[in-house]
Protein backbone atom coordinates (compact mmCIF):
# COMPACT_ATOMS: atom_id res chain seq x y z
CA UNK A 1 0.00 0.00 0.00
CA UNK A 2 1.31 3.24 -1.21
CA UNK A 3 1.89 6.13 1.56
CA UNK A 4 0.46 9.21 1.97
CA UNK A 5 3.04 12.01 3.49
CA UNK A 6 1.34 15.02 5.62
CA UNK A 7 0.28 18.06 3.29
CA UNK A 8 0.05 15.13 0.19
CA UNK A 9 -3.25 15.53 -1.80
CA UNK A 10 -4.55 11.84 -1.53
CA UNK A 11 -4.73 10.06 -5.05
CA UNK A 12 -7.82 9.77 -7.04
CA UNK A 13 -10.12 6.69 -6.40
CA UNK A 14 -13.62 5.22 -7.45
CA UNK A 15 -16.08 3.67 -5.31
CA UNK A 16 -19.42 2.02 -5.06
CA UNK A 17 -22.03 3.21 -2.95
CA UNK A 18 -24.75 0.92 -1.41
CA UNK A 19 -26.62 2.09 -3.92
CA UNK A 20 -24.85 0.71 -6.36
CA UNK A 21 -23.97 4.77 -7.83
CA UNK A 22 -20.26 4.97 -8.70
CA UNK A 23 -18.37 8.28 -6.77
CA UNK A 24 -14.84 9.53 -7.55
CA UNK A 25 -12.56 11.41 -4.56
CA UNK A 26 -12.20 14.36 -7.68
CA UNK A 27 -15.62 15.01 -7.26
CA UNK A 28 -15.09 16.08 -3.73
CA UNK A 29 -11.92 17.98 -4.66
CA UNK A 30 -13.27 21.35 -3.71
CA UNK A 31 -14.98 20.67 -0.65
CA UNK A 32 -13.32 21.44 2.58
CA UNK A 33 -14.26 17.71 4.82
CA UNK A 34 -15.05 14.63 3.32
CA UNK A 35 -15.37 11.21 5.60
CA UNK A 36 -16.05 8.16 3.40
CA UNK A 37 -16.91 4.86 6.06
CA UNK A 38 -16.10 1.83 4.77
CA UNK A 39 -18.04 -0.79 6.75
CA UNK A 40 -17.05 -4.54 6.08
CA UNK A 41 -19.23 -7.83 6.81
CA UNK A 42 -18.15 -10.97 8.36
CA UNK A 43 -19.91 -14.28 7.63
Amino acid sequence: MPSVKVNQKAPDFELTDYKSNRFSLKDYREKKWLLIVLNRGFS
